[in-house]
Parts: C-alpha cells; structure tokens; sequence
C-alpha cells in the first residue's frame, strides 16, 4: 500500500526516507527526518497523508517512533536514503577480582 503524491509520479512507501520541513506541515518548525514504516488507511483531506515511521537522529539511527499527518505537496525524498544505523560493538570491559565482606 502507497500514498501517491498528487501531481507526483513518486509514491510514499515503506523503507522511504523523508525529509519533512514546515512545506509539510507547520509542526516542523525543525525540520526531521523520518524513516517511512507504513502508510495507515486513515481518512485524510485532499492533499494530506498519514504516515508512521521513525523519526532519525543525526546518524541515522531510529530515536522515536512517530505517526505524522503531513501535506503530501511538501514531502522531500532523501536521495539515496541515509543508512540504517547500525548497531555499535560492545566493548568488553575487564574487571577486576571483587573484595567480599
């Protein structure tokens, strides 16, 4: 399931990243990027999208999981997509022997 953007021939899909500035809706005051998940079958205006996904931090990774209603005229793809974060290596930490009693 996609959200076609009218007068687009681009489609709003899972996977999809995006950039949402106030061109899609005034609650971005500060722009975000958000990683799409899935586009709910909500009744929406002519123009306008529900869209869940994951808002992205600065290194791409997933902060805070989001369901957006955003104008579809103000929708900025991210060409190519920003990576998935990946997760980071645990260090190993030594320990020393523990003193009891």
């Amino acid at each position: 399931m996609g959200g076609r953007v009218r007068g687009s021939a681009r489609e709003v899909k899972s996977g999809d990243v995006l950039h949402l500035t106030r061109a899609a809706s005034v609650q971005f005051l500060r722009p975000i990027f958000v990683r799409v998940i899935r586009l709910p079958d909500w009744v929406t205006y002519d123009g306008w999208l529900w869209i869940e996904g994951y808002e992205l931090g600065p290194k791409g990774e997933a902060v805070v999981r989001r369901s957006l209603f955003v104008q579809t005229a103000g929708l900025i793809w991210q060409d190519p997509p920003l990576p998935a974060a990946r997760p980071t290596a645990r260090q190993q930490v030594r320990r020393g022997p523990v003193r009891v009693g």
